[in-house]
């Protein structure tokens, strides 16, 4: 087992320990799942399993072997493999086959041997075929199954994984999970996953959730999500089935607390209603809105007359009205991040038009300047657009380099800043310390105190908490509110969108699949997963036993409840 024993750590700028006396055992062949808010001390446990951080009191056993034991950090590395969040930054090679070899190789494996560890651990991932391509090349849930056969190609014992599946979306998540599961139950595998999915966190068999570097709660998946109102006050969440079973419970029906799954709520609520008449669902029209963005049978290749020529988008026809929040979603590599990057001019359509309040951004008497006054993006990974030394700085850049006098620079900088909760206490801190949250509010203030009309969030609520998760969908519709600018929203977060946004066009190969109101959209969950997307847990739970359209838990009570009117 890897044994933790009172482990104490804390970094050389902190005052305040990260691990405070923490004790724990991974007994070997075990599913844990470790959940916690950003900064509750998950990562840094996870580094103390396989010594890339030492204990500064305490001590951490990985099957008897001290990891402050510097003979023994070899050995401990092959026995506890480890995979981060981000798999492009563990590829180091430009083929696959190269890359599963590396560490082997790096260990003084024989050749013969290492092409063995190479096609077993493709194998074991579903990446077998995949063995001459370029990673670069592939989706993001292949790339992270590359990353984890690359750790098993070490012949681990126990593998840790630090929200691998963070910025993937639901098929690249399925994969990935899929691969755990198989490695664990057919290989005997030791999985620990660091999560902020619950629905993920539902399949271990252990569930750990830390709380300001302790452990606060640590028993089975049943045992740890039933008691809801605890693991909110710990800034976290719970699958939608168990959050909506509570509050049909609260609401005086005798359902059990302990749900997990679809299939467990399905059966619950087949004893309970009686499934009514479809509701009617509205359809949208643009009649009478004003458009900020038209975009008419637009295409874009990347590479054009290159080896690797590829269609990106293909013949996109999108109405983007005034004052809207619009939501945009599709499998990796669908063309989401593609089409956006038009509507400010960073890219260029190939083919079509693309009109931001009228204005043909093709056209070479347009202004670059201008329309990037008006449509204001802001990336998926926010500190890549974080450069200065101070946040106020940062807030600050793009208004100077418009020219503005002091004055006006001060206004927006500070309007900006309360409009995404910054504290002035802040201002004269560097935006490198700050959590990945407030690194995404630093990055929406720098845009927003471009005061444009259209502001676009690639993938806002990525890699965050569900704390962290709730507060940006909040600040977003907070800013909706009061500056009444149209709000472009990339995501893979389908339980996040469907509360969020007014309209939502799916895109799937370059091409618009569906589009309308969430509730159009979600009403087509069959065809949502053939393409490899979701609609969130209750939509098809309630119209499976109410026969009604949902895409809220709020909203999946009251379809619950009015089944006994």
């Amino acid at each position: 087992m890897i044994k933790i024993d009172n482990l104490v750590f804390r970094y050389a700028e902190s005052l305040d320990n990260v691990i405070d006396n923490v004790s724990v055992n991974i007994e070997k062949g075990s599913f844990t799942a470790v959940l916690g808010h950003n900064g509750s001390g998950k990562s840094t446990l996870a580094k103390h399993t396989n010594a890339i951080l030492l204990p500064l009191g305490g001590a951490v056993y990985v099957e008897d072997m001290d990891t402050k034991d510097e003979n023994l950090l070899i050995k401990i590395r092959q026995t506890v493999g480890m995979v981060f969040q981000n798999p492009d930054n563990q590829i180091v090679a430009t083929i696959v086959e190269d890359d599963v070899a590396f560490a082997p190789e790096n260990i003084g494996v024989p050749p013969k041997e290492i092409r063995e560890r190479v096609d077993q651990s493709l194998k074991a991932v579903g990446m077998s075929k995949f063995y001459k391509e370029a990673p670069h090349l592939l989706s993001g849930g292949q790339k992270q199954r590359i990353a984890i056969a690359g750790v098993l190609a070490m012949r681990p014992k126990y593998i840790v994984l630090d929200e691998p599946t963070a910025m993937l979306d639901p098929v690249g998540r399925r994969e990935v999970l899929s691969t755990l599961k198989k490695l664990n139950k057919e290989q005997g595998m030791t999985v620990v996953l660091i999560t902020h999915n619950m629905d993920e966190a539902v399949l271990a068999d252990r569930v750990i959730v830390m709380d300001n570097g302790h452990i606060e709660m640590d028993g089975t998946p049943k045992d740890v999500f039933a008691q809801v109102e605890r693991i909110k006050e710990l800034g976290l969440d719970v699958p939608q089935v168990t959050e909506l079973m509570f509050s049909l419970k609260q609401a005086g029906l005798n359902v059990p607390s302990n749900v997990l799954t679809i299939d467990e709520a399905e059966a619950v609520l087949k004893g309970l209603v009686n499934k009514g008449a479809e509701n009617k669902i509205p359809v949208h029209t643009h009649s009478e809105e004003t458009p900020a963005i038209e975009v008419d049978n637009m295409s874009h290749d990347y590479s054009v007359g290159g080896p690797y020529e590829k269609k990106a988008l293909q013949d996109i026809t999108m109405y983007i009205p005034k004052g809207k929040i619009i939501g945009i979603i599709g499998h990796t590599g669908s063309g989401k991040s593609t089409l956006v990057q038009h509507f400010n001019g960073l890219l260029k359509p190939s083919k079509g038009t693309v009109k931001v309040d009228g204005t043909d951004i093709a056209d070479k008497k347009t202004s670059m300047k201008e329309i990037r006054s008006k449509v204001g993006v802001v990336f998926q990974y926010p500190e890549h657009q974080l450069f200065e030394e101070t946040v106020k700085e940062d807030i600050a850049f793009g208004p100077k380099n418009l020219g503005l006098p002091k004055e006006e620079i001060e206004r927006r900088v500070i309007e900006a800043a309360e409009s995404v909760g910054i504290s002035e206490k802040k201002y004269e801190k560097s935006p490198f310390d700050l959590s990945g949250g407030q690194k995404r509010r630093v990055a929406i203030a720098g845009v927003l105190a471009m005061e444009p009309d259209v502001l676009i969030l690639d993938e806002p609520t990525a890699g965050l908490d569900p704390k962290g998760r709730r507060d940006i969908l909040a600040l977003i519709k907070k800013m909706h509110k009061e500056k009444g600018i149209t709000i472009i929203i990339v995501s893979h977060g389908m339980e996040d969108i469907a509360n969020t946004v007014d309209l939502l066009y799916v895109l799937n190969e370059g091409k618009i699949a569906m589009h309308g109101t969430p509730m159009e959209v979600y009403s087509r969950y069959d065809e949502l997963e053939k393409i490899g997307l979701s609609a969130p847990q209750v939509t098809k739970l309630i119209y499976e036993t109410c026969g009604q359209y949902v895409c809220t838990v709020e909203d999946a009570k009251e379809a619950v409840l009015r089944s006994f009117d």
